[in-house]
Order: C-alpha cells, then sequence, then structure tokens
C-alpha cells in the first residue's frame, strides 16, 4: 500500500497535478483542515490539565449523574387466555413450580426453556425487557417484595403475562472509585469544550469577524 501510494504520487508530480487549479483547490481545503486542527489541539494540550483534586470536586458536584437506578430480575409466563393465567396465577400462589409451569405452558419460546427467567434488568421507570410495561407493570414489579409471583395477571398485546420479581437491587450511590473513568471523561469533554469556545472567541475578535445575519434571511 505504501509502495503504491509512493510511486503513484512521484507519477502525480511528473505529471504536474498540483497546478492544476481544482486539485490547488483541493489541497487547500485538507491543508486548512490540518492545520486548524493542529493549531487546536496544541491549545487543547497546553490548557488541560486535569488533577485528581479536579476529578473529586466534579463528582462532588454532580452526584446525582452518577446515581445507579433501582433494579429487578423478573421471570415471566405468556399465555393467550385471562382465565389460564389467572389459573397459573393461584397455582404458583398454591406452591407450584415457576419454572415447571413456564416449560409446560408459557407461549413466549425465548425463555421457556430456561423457567421463563428474563436475563435482563428491569430498570425502575423504564421499559420492561420483554413484556414492554403494559398497565404499569414496572410499578407493580418495584412494589412487589421479592421474590413473589404478582397478585394480577397483565395484559400486553401478546396475551396475559404472569410476572414473578425474583430479585430487587435499591437504588444506589456509585462511589468515586467505580466512575473515576466515567469523570475524567465527562470533565476531559466540558473543558474541550470550554477551551474550543474560549480560542474561537479569541481569534474571531482578533481577526475582527462580524457575522452579517441579514444574509442569512430568506
Amino acid at each position: 500500500s505504501w509502495l503504491a501510494q509512493e510511486i503513484l504520487y512521484r507519477e502525480a508530480l511528473e505529471e504536474h497535478l498540483s497546478g492544476k487549479p481544482e486539485i490547488r483547490k483541493l489541497l487547500d481545503e485538507v491543508a486548512r483542515g490540518v492545520l486548524s486542527r493542529q493549531l487546536m489541539n496544541q491549545q487543547l494540550a497546553s490548557k488541560i490539565n486535569i488533577t485528581e483534586t479536579d476529578l473529586e470536586t466534579y463528582y462532588a458536584a454532580n452526584k446525582v449523574e452518577f446515581i445507579e437506578p433501582a433494579k429487578a430480575r423478573i421471570g415471566h409466563i405468556l399465555v393467550a387466555e385471562e382465565q389460564q393465567a389467572r389459573d397459573l396465577v393461584k397455582r404458583l400462589k398454591d406452591g407450584a413450580d415457576f419454572a415447571e409451569l413456564a416449560k409446560e405452558h408459557s407461549a413466549d419460546e425465548a425463555t421457556k426453556s430456561s423457567g421463563g427467567r428474563i436475563d435482563v434488568d428491569v430498570t425502575k421507570g423504564s421499559h420492561v425487557p420483554v413484556i414492554g410495561d403494559a398497565n404499569g407493570l414496572n410499578d407493580s414489579i418495584f412494589a412487589a417484595e421479592a421474590p413473589a409471583v404478582l397478585d394480577e395477571p397483565v395484559k400486553t398485546e401478546k396475551g396475559w403475562e404472569i410476572v414473578r420479581v425474583d430479585t430487587k437491587q435499591a437504588e444506589r450511590q456509585k462511589n468515586f472509585d467505580e466512575v473515576r473513568q466515567h469523570v475524567m471523561m465527562m470533565l476531559t469533554d466540558q473543558k474541550r469544550q470550554d477551551v474550543q469556545q474560549a480560542y474561537i472567541k479569541q481569534m474571531m475578535d482578533k481577526y475582527n469577524v462580524v457575522i452579517h445575519t441579514s444574509a442569512l434571511t430568506p
């Protein structure tokens, strides 16, 4: 690849392609992009210096950004008829094995072989994986004690859902060590934007840039 580029470059010089107006224009556009990016990168490198104290201060001021919402793991049995769903809920309340009933009755081929288990967290206030949040299902999941089968089956577009809440995890504040890398990324992005905006403003003032907004109207 390098050899091919080299011999093509030499041949282009032999044919004086760089002297053609359309090629000069293209080279000028490439040079503008390279030089402007290099200048901005120099500014960023010289003005962004993030210390451990900066990270800790940013974390303390934005702790709400690093709260892990409440989560739950659930299982489900999907059936076509309401009465069948209610009968299965009664059997479960009487001590029947949820996994066995799921394997025997569930219409969801993706989960029935695993006893109805859904291997994705349900996050409080969001969509319920596989099922959806029909009829306030998310609220019902987080109102229940775990482990427990919800008292009422839920009607969805697919049919009737019997849901068991297996585990729940309360909302928690992530500590600094857990999110240090994320904090570094967020603070770096913020400082990069600040430096870019300030430097562009400085250069606009230096070159007396005036934007004629009237030229932009229809």
